[in-house]
């Protein structure tokens, strides 16, 4: 039984010294039952350190871009997945004649070799593989620099089998396709014991992250994981050896193995638990403390590796923080130990956990607060802000109004602890959802409810209308000027449209290819043509959403209060910070309005700078889908 078994306290300890390995046995016993942000507030015992339990300055001015990293860029063709690559994953196949899809091909339109699997277009998209990888990503930083971002959020790069890589095989290596050598870098594989730390090697792949990372850090852009320690995929080495050894195995309680096989039948009875039952993504076994000890003690140097690579106490080498998969399913005591693990290496790492659902079918979301406390995330993905603008500015028959919609977002405000709420990741869209550029497009739809291609035939698959692209710059510029670090998922910027998984990753538009048309529909239905091209002026306004985030200290760290919340689809707000102030103003309505007293206050209109208007307009009225942002002049 571990240390950790047998130390209980009641709360921090912070009038001696201690070490702080001894801290992360106080922390991740402080309240065994987990913490409501309301008895938090009633315990004054409750102290977090503060290296613990301060959020970095730099997180409250990021700007976040999310890259998928099969689905970016290619970089590199010699390193492209094969048909082999394909074991292991869903849905267990090797379609004769599998290659590699092309990058600008239609989306919808099969493939001969995908035709020939007499297979529907939801099914091929699972085999399909682009070839994305880390020289892709690489080759494309001044790109993203340019664009203004200063933080990177990766999907798993793990090595997996799956295009995903939510079900991966081992934590430790950066998945062999994604870098120069697979073929030597699974040879190295070979040559350690994956149990083992010390007998880990530096991969091809490894050291192309590692320097990836550091070509990100000089142009000041931060990089974040995905970390999957809920599941892992059924590769994954120590599963594999349950699988062989069976109960004997020094690995059979760190997953849930409902029955082993029996050598004397023909069948294999071996069978686990997987992730919401999904199989494919065998879930880890948990008590309330988290993971076993175990597994803990792997996933402890799976994290030392990454963000500390060379294990010299100088973090700059490694990864800025992680995005913790499914956060809420694993035990708040466990990433209260996690919390510490990072904090001793790097003071200024970032945690943001994706802390979801409630209640899907409902359309409830959690509450995040008691992972904002201090002890376990930095941040969480901030659906719920999003959900509101869904709410408020694109439904129609389910369109709530301004006031409620006001209240919706008051609500998280009011929740959520100040200091994290300007570090929450705020996304409108991500690789689980739509994008937003189909949402608008596919009104009275809750956010990732009823988008997807395969069974909602009605969905609007194309290009959304100029209106709706003016209704998404509305919520671009809400959600730039809102308070949150703002949240670009790849491609966004250009233009990508696309619906629920897998539509929303699709390849990533580049300048230097020519794309086909989309004219397939994947129902047979009457579709397009539409012309896939980068969209310039869409771009250029995300550049300069970002130069005004980026310049103006009251969208990063401004108190917020609310203007007017009325009539048809008229909301403002104002940021203020020390003497400044910016006011956000929004016209989501049917019909123009023109500003008065009830917004610019009594210093009248002409007082307010205009820093940006959506639709370019140089009219005192604002049309309607249009949004403004003004700075107070200095007197």
């Amino acid at each position: 039984m571990s240390v950790n078994r047998m130390i209980v306290v009641p709360h921090y300890v912070v009038s001696i010294a201690p070490s702080r390995w001894m801290l992360a046995i106080l922390i991740s016993f402080s309240v065994l039952s987990g913490c409501s942000s309301s008895n938090l507030e009633s315990t004054p015992a409750l102290q977090i350190p503060t290296y613990i339990s301060h959020s970095p300055e730099w997180a409250k001015s990021a700007i976040w871009y999310q890259i998928f990293p099969e689905r970016f860029r290619n970089g590199d063709p010699t390193n492209d997945p094969t048909p082999t690559t394909l074991e292991g994953t869903w849905p267990y196949a090797k379609p004769e004649g599998w290659q590699i899809s092309p990058w600008s091909s239609d989306w919808y339109e099969m493939q001969p070799w995908e035709k020939a699997t007499g297979e529907d277009f939801w099914y091929n998209s699972q085999l399909r593989r682009y070839g994305g990888d880390l020289q892709g990503v690489m080759d494309k930083l001044d790109y993203i620099s340019e664009l203004g971002i200063n933080a990177i959020y990766l999907n798993p790069i793990f090595e997996s089998p799956s295009l995903h890589k939510y079900g991966c095989s081992m934590w430790h290596h950066v998945d062999n396709n994604f870098g120069p050598d697979p073929a030597g870098d699974e040879a190295l594989w070979k040559m350690e014991n994956p149990a083992d730390p010390e007998t880990w090697q530096w991969t091809s792949a490894d050291s192309l992250f590692l320097n990836l990372i550091e070509q990100a850090h000089s142009r000041n852009i931060r990089v974040i994981i995905d970390g999957v320690f809920n599941h892992t995929g059924i590769p994954f080495w120590a599963f594999d050896k349950i699988r062989e050894k069976g109960p004997a195995s020094e690995y059979a309680d760190w997953f849930t193995i409902l029955s082993y096989d029996d050598p004397a039948t023909p069948e294999d009875e071996f069978d686990w638990q997987g992730w919401y039952g999904v199989k494919d993504l065998p879930e880890l076994a948990e008590d309330e403390h988290g993971p076993v000890d175990g597994a803990q003690q792997h996933i402890h140097a799976v994290v030392k590796r990454w963000m500390d690579p060379n294990g010299d106490g100088d973090p700059s080498d490694g990864i800025d923080g992680w995005r913790l998969d499914v956060a809420e399913m694993v035990a708040k005591d466990f990433w209260r130990t996690f919390r510490v693990w990072c904090r001793d290496i790097n003071p200024e790492s970032y945690m943001v956990g994706e802390v979801w659902w409630e209640n899907f079918q409902e359309n409830k979301m959690v509450n995040a607060s008691p992972w904002l406390q201090g002890d376990i995330f930095d941040a969480v993905m901030n659906y719920r802000t999003g959900d509101a603008l869904f709410r408020g500015m694109i439904d129609e028959k389910w369109q709530v109004s301004p006031a409620k919609m006001d209240e919706l977002l008051a609500q998280v405000r009011n929740e959520y602890p100040q200091e994290k709420q300007y570090t929450l990741m705020s996304n409108l869209d991500s690789h689980d959802t739509e994008r937003i550029a189909s949402a608008v497009s596919n009104p009275d739809r809750a956010i990732d409810h009823n988008a997807n291609s395969r069974d909602h035939q009605d969905f609007f698959l194309g290009k959304p209308s100029p209106e709706q692209q003016a209704l998404q710059r509305v919520m671009l510029t809400f959600q730039f000027a809102y308070i949150g670090a703002p949240f670009v998922y790849y491609g966004d910027e250009v233009g990508m449209w696309g619906a629920d998984d897998p539509d929303c990753r699709k390849p990533m538009i580049w300048d230097d290819l020519a794309y086909d048309d989309e004219v397939t529909h994947p129902h047979g239905l009457p579709y397009g043509p539409y012309k896939i091209s980068k969209d310039e002026k869409l771009f250029e306004f995300y550049r300069s959403l970002i130069q005004i985030r980026k310049s103006e200290a009251s969208l990063n760290h401004g108190d917020y209060t609310t203007v007017l919340a009325e009539g048809d689809g008229h909301f403002a707000f104002q940021r203020s910070f020390e003497s400044e102030r910016i006011l956000a103003v929004f016209n989501y309505g049917a019909s123009k309005c023109t500003p008065g007293r009830e917004i610019f206050g009594t210093v009248g209109m002409n007082q307010w700078q205009l820093l940006l208007d959506s639709n370019s307009s140089n009219s005192s009225e604002i049309s309607s889908n249009s949004a403004r942002i003004y700075k107070l002049r200095a007197p």
